[in-house]
């Protein structure tokens, strides 16, 4: 088959065939170690299991668990029989995930032993002909054979998994993966950043997102390289996992820096001797990362540290810089991938000029192939072959991004347009302050007018006319929130995303009430 036809389970298959020997998954929480080999006859075992229960081409698979080899065997398992791998959010309620197995209609739903409990609150509204603990999974799939089963007509653009966005701005969708998504993430990325089979990653986001299976994970495998699977987060244990493992590149979202920072910090946590000189780079992703969090970063580690972009719909890696562009650009995400194009529009689809904001659109061959049973909103997406991701971006002269923002995410106030993301980085530069998220209350007055939620460090006296003075003295005073208000903490979401509209329904009516 050639390269550019290679499917999901080709791709394993041949890496096995390749590599047989080498060491390829370290299952943290269970202390196992998988070969390529190995790995590429679980997937085998249990695409034979899956088909010994009739499940074939377009039928959907569903995983309810924390992270762990189960999801590789589902991945690649799925990809070698033509059937669709949905991995599902566990940190959902029981309404949110019925919602999404009513969408997806799954013939299988494997669950965790974690995830008995929402299993069982859904039980009289569950939809798949089987329902089966991770457990009895195990011992069944290790019954059958692990030779590879006969090959299904598939093509490139068959779905390979169904993901489903945060829903941060309403009903989550299943955005469709298909097969050659997954080939060119792994080229791209082994390409763009370099990657080869020296090197190691820990996966410590869920792997029911985009980030957790598609950052490292599978193109490390492509590459030949080493990953550690970690199915829970501890600051603490998780660097000592960085140490043990001797990782070279790592993801992790700002929440998950900071949180590491700190432990880094105290002085009971053990970490004094802590060497992460092996380490190459870290990458955050999910959420734009404050620069003094990258520069304390930095500084703590002695480690190179970049800002990453992507997205469910077009890949978590869409864009690439090298160690020394990420401390010369800090706060840009560089420039787009190998095989990808990137530009931005005005709201009527102009381009607009270097130093301007404008809408962020993609187009190549690792941009899925649109959304499940949403014509509409995936005609609404994918316009004229580019697909529009809703993030507003800057690139300058020499052809460099930097996220400013949703789309969506902007206040007009007064007739000028103000960037949350923008005032958030200003307010995140005090450092008092730990968290920001603005939001736009309407203004008899001026139309609407920023509302900024804050989260301040320790026992911070920090007063709101203070951030506002700090703001005012850094921002036009148009940007300069009208109201602050201080939380204990924000809503978000498995990749750190503030969720606003759960501020919104918080927050709005006491600011209205206010005004």
């Amino acid at each position: 088959m050639p390269l550019t036809n290679m499917l999901a389970g080709d791709l394993l298959a041949k890496r096995a065939e390749l590599t047989p020997d080498r060491e390829a998954v370290f299952e943290a929480a269970t202390g196992r170690r998988f070969s390529y080999v190995e790995l590429d006859a679980r997937a085998n075992r249990t695409a034979n299991w899956l088909r010994d229960y009739g499940v074939g081409i377009g039928d959907r698979v569903a995983l309810l668990a924390h992270n762990g080899v189960v999801y590789l065997d589902l991945l690649f398992g799925c990809g070698k029989i033509g059937a669709i791998f949905t991995p599902l959010n566990w940190r959902l309620a029981p309404t949110e995930l019925a919602y999404i197995l009513a969408d997806c209609a799954p013939r299988f739903l494997l669950f965790g032993p974690e995830c008995n409990e929402p299993v069982e609150a859904l039980r009289g509204q569950l939809q798949p002909e089987h329902v089966v603990p991770q457990l009895d999974y195990a011992n069944a799939v290790a019954k059958r054979p692990a030779r590879a089963p006969r090959p299904a007509e598939l093509d490139p653009e068959s779905p390979l998994c169904i993901l489903y966005t945060s829903g941060t701005t309403g009903r989550p969708k299943g955005a469709l993966i298909p097969h050659r998504q997954l080939l060119w993430n792994c080229i791209n990325t082994a390409i763009s950043w370099g990657l080869s089979e020296v090197d190691v990653s820990a996966v410590l986001t869920p792997m029911f997102h985009a980030g957790g299976l598609f950052v490292f994970l599978t193109p490390l495998l492509y590459a030949g390289g080493r990953v550690v699977l970690s199915r829970d987060f501890d600051p603490v244990e998780s660097l000592r996992l960085l140490e043990s493992e001797r990782c070279t590149v790592v993801l992790g979202v700002p929440t998950l820096y900071r949180m590491w920072l700190d432990a880094l910090r105290q002085q009971a946590s053990g970490l004094d001797t802590l060497d992460l000189s092996h380490m190459r780079w870290f990458i955050s992703g999910g959420a734009p990362c404050p620069p003094g969090l990258m520069a304390a970063w930095r500084e703590a580690t002695g480690v190179a540290f970049r800002q990453g972009y992507g997205l469910t719909e077009a890949g978590p890696n869409c864009f690439t810089m090298t160690d020394e562009e990420s401390l010369a650009r800090s706060g840009s995400v560089g420039k787009p991938i190998f095989h990808s194009r990137a530009r931005l529009v005005s709201p009527d689809g102009r381009p607009v000029e270097p130093g301007q904001a404008g809408e962020l659109v993609l187009r190549g061959p690792h941009v899925c192939s649109g959304y499940w049973q949403r014509p509409e909103e995936t005609a609404n997406a994918f316009r004229e072959g580019w697909f529009h991701t809703g993030d507003m971006a800057r690139r300058d002269a020499a052809g460099f991004y930097t996220i400013t923002g949703r789309f969506k995410d902007m206040i007009i106030s007064g007739g000028e347009n103000v960037y949350a993301a923008e005032v958030e980085a200003v307010a995140l530069e005090h450092p008092d302050v730990t968290q920001a998220a603005l939001i736009g209350r309407p203004d008899e007055k001026w139309g609407e007018v920023g509302l900024m939620i804050v989260v301040l460090s320790g026992n911070s006296a920090l007063t709101a006319d203070e951030l506002r003075a700090y703001c005012r003295a850094r921002l036009a005073a148009y940007k300069v929130p009208k109201e602050v208000v201080f939380t204990d903490s924000l809503p978000v979401s498995a990749y750190g995303k503030v969720e606003k509209q759960k501020l919104k329904e918080r927050y709005l009516a006491h600011a209205v009430d206010q005004s």
